[in-house]
C-alpha cells in the first residue's frame, strides 16, 4: 500500500477506492492504519462483505447444502483443488462414488468392478483435477452384492476412497 500512495500523493494516480487491506482490526476496538488514510483522492471502506450478520447465516446456510450435496448426492460443485461434479438424486438405482488417482487404466479397472458382475451402468460421471479423479457411479440396483462390490473399489490399487452413497428402488 506505500507503493499506491506513493502514486496517489505524487498525482502519478488520479485516485483509488479500497476496500480490503492486507492487515485488518480484528474487531471494533482495534485501531486501524494504513499509509492511504488521511489522503484527499481516496475512498476507504471496510470489508464487511462476509462480516455481517446476514452473510454469515447465508455462508453458514451455503456450507451446509454443499456438504449435503455432496454427503447424500455426491455433488461436488464450488469445490477447492478437487474434481468438479453437479448431479440430480435418481429415483431408483445404486450410486457409488470412487476418488482414485488419476492414471491410466483407472476407469477401466472400476468398471470391469460392474462387468465381472454383469451389472449395468446407468450412468457414470467422471473428473479430474491434477493428481485426482473423481468418479460417481450409477448402476442399477444391486441389492447385497453392493457391500461386495464397494470393497472390492476399495481394494482397486489406485482407489484413495470409496463409498456406497445410496441404494433405492
Amino acid at each position: 500500500l506505500g507503493a499506491l500512495a506513493e502514486a496517489l500523493s505524487s498525482g502519478h494516480l488520479a485516485g483509488a477506492a479500497v476496500d480490503v487491506f492486507p492487515k485488518e482490526p480484528a474487531s471494533n476496538n482495534d485501531r486501524f492504519v494504513t499509509p492511504l488514510q488521511g489522503l484527499p483522492n481516496v475512498i476507504l471502506t471496510p470489508h464487511i462483505g462476509g462480516s455481517t450478520e446476514e452473510a454469515q447465516e447465508r455462508i453458514g446456510a451455503e456450507v451446509a447444502r454443499k456438504l449435503v450435496d455432496y454427503s447424500d448426492v455426491g455433488s461436488t460443485v464450488g469445490a477447492v483443488n478437487f474434481p468438479q461434479v453437479q448431479l440430480p438424486a435418481r429415483p431408483a438405482g445404486t450410486r457409488f462414488i470412487q476418488v482414485q488417482r488419476n492414471a491410466p487404466g483407472m476407469l477401466r479397472r472400476l468398471n470391469d468392478v460392474f462387468a465381472s458382475r454383469d451389472i449395468n451402468i446407468a450412468a457414470q460421471n467422471f473428473q479430474t483435477d491434477g493428481e485426482i479423479g473423481y468418479v460417481v457411479m450409477e448402476a442399477d440396483p444391486v441389492g447385497e452384492v453392493a457391500r461386495e462390490i464397494i470393497e472390492e473399489i476399495r481394494s482397486l490399487d489406485g482407489t484413495i476412497r470409496a463409498r456406497l452413497l445410496y441404494e433405492r428402488g
